[in-house]
């Protein structure tokens, strides 16, 4: 056996079976023993050979080798900042180095360019290093650039100095412990100044029940993944972590779309054991939205909502633990356990969970909110344009987000709805009121938002003061309600609303007994003069900051050598703190905050008095008026003269010691300055600590007051929102709405919400239009030319079916409204070709889920159902759409084609009624479209002129109106047999289109 070891042939007898095993064991290291003997050859290259006898072999335990020469020299690593970067690079990691933030190594190639960082080196052991960074007062500037506009985890490295019992006594040891506090990503923004206020800013867990498909073995059009997804159940969870919601549903995956749609979340986390099924294949589930997706393995598995507890402002009360499902109660432990692994050490502090469920809110399907364009533009996904922007009127942020809310979940009850139309009615009424609601509204922050900072440990002093104002606006908001009722009810009987009992409720839920407490103790405590002192001095020192970046920018791109900031900004520091009264002297309590702080200001007067009579007595003893005491952080407490007084001599000062002579200055030390120095300090210092323990008792205040302030931000949201109604509905003479148990409408003068809008900016009037259908006509088939008004038609009906649920009042001269549980909309699609889905594919499964999932109590348009095919297969698509939604769905329908033959085909469904829009032509040739609908058939689309409307050339045109004319006058146009589903179907068809 020939075995090579190091620098070492053996060659071993086969028989040999000891030196075999000794051998072949890795862990034994060769030994040559110094004797030689016959039975192995030793060889070291080709020019030795020893011959050792077996007998002489040592047994038993071998000798440790001598020590390798190599171990002594020390390994070189990179510093433990440095390794501490690359333990984290899984999310991009910006470590805290001083006034900087800083990232390295790979990551400076990846993400500088991105962001527009300077590449920069740092010098190791190693090597360079690449490295790029920014100063700390830039944090949330780059935060958004990753976070939002990269869709990137950003793991923030904090500077913490080490305590001097745990720092090393060695030369050059680190004085600063880096340790990763926080894992910054979208869904889990809490106060980050680039958070859009005006919308929620929503993590979403799922929890898939079961393991879910391969990617490569799911169809959508297959009727077998359509089972499995109407019965696999989902749980769902959602947070918006800068407010404290906290909310869940069960579902299954036929909806999670639209649900998900509907919440609109920033980040959805799935269970680690679903990674295996693709992203792509969870972005398909969700519905394509283009989501933020990232996995979590919880440490400890949830059983039970009581293992919410701890991240809860309350526990869940008892009764309630049942009613969530398994499927939630999962989702509920994925989320929280993925929030307390990204917020590390923070104490999160989230209202108690509630329960959504379909039956208590309108469904909206994903691509109705999108075709409606309730949130944004169909064309350029714009606000503008949209419905919420044209009903939003609201002065606080937490009321935006409040009707955007409401927007996508219309409420399924009566007694919800009317007391909000009833709330708006009276604010729309009484002019004076809602000027007052207004105005207090304006000065009120952010409740929600703003309590939350003190739930997670945040919170400053400014953050107190706005929440003391609105506190205070509370207590006059109540006061402004109770004035109005009372003024109201004096000897007369008031109307349907007579009793007013929408305005008590309002104010027995404004709880101000503890909240009025600790605004008056925020006000008594904290001083703002003093605030605004702090506020300049910090701005002041943000622009020197800004400044020098401006100067290092300046200089390398000029290619010269940059400025020494380290060692001006060390001089002006010291020149700052040589004053007598430096930037930490500047208090933001006030004096009369409490007993101990009362006595500490009395002790440093006394000691200010002490300083003063000193200077003065030098003054005296060395006839120089400019001796000052001063404090610099190098120098410590020090006198210094300047000018002629320098010359002086210091003999006569008892104790006095000169540590710098110049012919204009003089310093020195004086034992009196320094005992009183020290003392002040002391004094200051006892200052700080007391400010300190009082800052924090009033924010434990805040937080003991929590659900109550919380609850009543709840309704100041509840006022913005009703007055914004109000105000939209006196300036464009919109009406309230009747909300009823039918299943029928009946609206009249009805308008588009936005369209009406728009055309009244261009002075030009919107043509109403009534809408009836429902209880006789179930079903509005519609037809006209193109650009007439029908899909304007369609959604505005379906827009005024929302806001009218919403509790908001719609644009017509009258409407009453059965209550719709689901609205479906089937208007523009477009192809989408990564999914190997065309324009035809992506209408028909819209139709599909429609006719699948439409109630009696549904509310269905569809515009051009067939359209993206030939004539014959887009008439009989259309027709089983019409059969499907009259016989076997029994909602309200509007329904708009261009096929004309459907008119015909379907004249014998019952309650089914057709209308259409026309052109009216001039003996001059001049036309105009006629939006006003009627009853009757409409045979002709004039998309000829359309079409030299938009600027198709008379030659092009003229020759598709001799096309059209030749097709007009060919017989035989159209299908001639089909199956018929219903009884007299084919001979209906072959008169249609014969």
């Amino acid at each position: 056996m020939n075995v090579l070891r190091g620098a070492y042939q053996v060659v071993v007898p086969a028989s040999d079976v000891w030196a075999h095993s000794l051998l072949s064991t890795r862990s034994v290291r060769l030994y040559s023993p110094p004797c030689a003997a016959s039975g192995r050859v030793w060889q070291r290259g080709v020019k030795t050979r020893t011959v050792v006898k077996a007998s002489s072999l040592p047994q038993g335990v071998l000798p440790p080798l001598p020590p390798d020469e190599s171990d002594k020299v020390p390994t070189k690593a990179y510093s433990t900042m440095l390794q501490q970067h690359l333990n984290n690079v899984h999310c991009v990691v910006l470590t805290q180095v001083g006034d900087f933030y800083e990232m390295y190594f790979d990551q400076v190639e990846q993400y500088a360019p991105l962001v527009n960082l300077k590449k920069a080196k740092k010098a190791t052991v190693l090597g360079d290093v690449a490295m790029a960074g920014f100063q700390y007062t830039q944090l949330d500037r780059y935060l958004k650039m990753f976070v939002q506009d990269l869709g990137k985890q950003v793991a923030i490295s904090e500077q913490i100095r080490l305590p001097d019992s745990e720092r090393s006594t060695k030369a050059g040891a680190p004085m600063y412990e880096r340790k990763v506090t926080r894992v910054i990503t979208a869904g889990t923004l809490i106060d980050e100044s680039f958070m859009d206020p005006y919308e929620n800013n929503h993590l979403l867990a799922v929890h898939v029940e079961g393991a879910l498909p391969a990617a490569s073995s799911t169809d959508a059009r297959s009727e077998a993944y359509e089972r499995y997804k109407r019965t696999t159940k989902v749980g769902l969870s959602w947070v918006d972590l800068s407010s404290g919601d906290f909310y869940t549903q069960s579902s299954d995956l036929a909806t999670l779309p639209s649900l998900v749609a509907r919440i609109s979340p920033r980040e959805v986390i799935f269970a680690a054991t679903t990674e295996s099924a693709g992203h792509a294949q969870l972005q398909k589930m969700l519905g394509d939205g283009g989501y933020s997706i990232h996995f979590h393995s919880p440490a400890l598995p949830t059983s039970s909502v009581r293992d919410w507890t701890p991240m809860l402002e309350q526990a869940v009360i008892e009764k309630d633990i049942e009613a969530f499902t398994s499927m939630e109660v999962a989702a509920g432990g994925l989320v929280l356990a993925y929030i307390k692994d990204k917020l590390r050490d923070t104490m999160i502090r989230l209202q108690p969970p509630v329960r959504k469920s379909d039956e208590e809110y309108m469904s909206i399907d994903k691509q109705s909110l999108r075709g409606l364009e309730i949130r944004s533009t169909l064309r350029d996904g714009t606000f503008q344009g949209s419905l919420l922007h044209a009903v939003r009127h609201t002065v606080t942020k937490s009321g935006a987000r409040l009707l955007n809310q409401r927007l996508v979940s219309p409420s399924m009850s009566l007694s919800v709805i009317n007391n909000r139309l009833d709330l708006v009615q009276e604010m729309l009424e009484q002019d004076a009121l809602r000027e007052d609601v207004v105005a207090l509204l304006r000065r009120t922050a952010d409740t929600l938002r703003l309590v939350q900072r003190f739930a997670i440990g945040k919170g400053s002093p400014d953050d107190l003061l706005d929440l003391a104002r609105t506190i205070d606006v509370m207590g006059r908001m109540t006061e402004t309600l109770h004035e109005h009722i009372i003024a109201n009810q004096d000897g007369e009987i008031l109307s349907h609303r007579m009793e007013l009992g929408f305005l008590w409720d309002i104010i027995g839920r404004l709880d101000l007994h503890g909240p009025a407490k600790v605004a008056k103790d925020i006000q008594e405590a904290i001083d703002e003069e003093g605030l605004d002192r702090q506020h300049v001095a910090e701005a002041e020192g943000q622009e020197e900051a800004e400044e020098m970046a401006d100067e290092v920018e300046s200089a390398d791109a000029a290619g010269e050598v940059g400025p020494k900031l380290a060692r001006r900004a060390s001089r002006a520091k010291s020149a700052a703190a040589s004053v007598d009264t430096r930037a930490d002297d500047i208090w933001i309590m006030r004096k009369s905050a409490s007993t101990t702080l009362e006595r500490a200001h009395g002790d440093l007067s006394k000691l200010m008095g002490l300083k003063s009579d000193l200077e003065q007595d030098l003054r005296k003893q060395l006839e120089a008026q400019s001796l000052t005491l001063k404090w610099s952080a190098q120098l410590g407490h020090f006198c210094h003269v300047r000018s002629r007084d320098a010359q002086r001599t210091l003999a006569k000062v008892e104790g006095a010691r000169s540590i710098a002579t110049s012919k204009s200055t003089q310093t020195f030390y004086l034992s009196d300055w320094t005992h009183l120095g020290v003392r002040v300090d002391d004094s200051k210092l006892r200052i700080r600590t007391e400010e300190e323990r009082v800052f924090s008792k009033l924010r434990a205040q805040v937080i003991e007051n929590l659900m109550k302030l919380r609850r009543n931000a709840a309704v100041l949201d509840e006022l913005d929102v009703a007055c914004s109604s109000a105000t939209v509905a006196k300036e464009r003479h919109l009406v309230q709405p009747i909300l009823n148990d039918s299943t029928s409408h009946n609206i009249v003068g009805g308008r588009h919400p936005t369209v009406d809008v728009g055309l009244k900016e261009q002075g030009r009037p919107f043509t109403a239009n009534d809408c009836a259908v429902g209880d006789n006509e179930k079903t509005y088939l519609i037809t006209g030319p193109n650009m007439a008004g029908k899909s304007t038609y369609l959604r505005q009906n379906a827009l005024i079916t929302i806001l009218a649920q919403t509790g908001c009042f719609v644009p017509a001269d009258y409407a009453a409204i059965g209550l719709v549980d689901k609205i479906f909309s089937r208007v523009g699609s477009a192809d989408n070709l990564y999914q190997d889905q065309s324009t035809f594919m992506v209408e028909m499964l819209e139709t599909a889920e429609i006719l699948k999932q439409a109630t009696p109590r549904s509310f269905v348009i569809m515009d051009e159902v067939g359209r993206g095919t030939t004539p014959e297969d887009g008439i009989a698509v259309g027709y089983a759409a019409l059969h499907h939604l009259q016989y076997v769905n029994q909602c309200r329908t509007l329904f708009a084609t261009h096929f004309h033959a459907l008119a015909d085909m379907t004249r014998h469904f019952e309650g089914l009624e057709c209308f259409c829009t026309d052109v009216a032509e001039e003996a001059d040739g001049t036309w105009a479209y006629v939006h006003r609908l009627r009853r009757g058939v409409n045979r002709e689309s004039h998309a000829l002129k359309v079409a030299r409307l938009a600027g198709m050339p008379e030659s092009a045109i003229a020759v598709a109106g001799e096309v059209l004319a030749d097709l007009q006058r060919a017989p035989g146009r159209g299908p001639r047999r089909t199956s018929a589903p219903v009884e007299g179907r084919e001979s209906r068809l072959q008169t249609a289109v014969g």
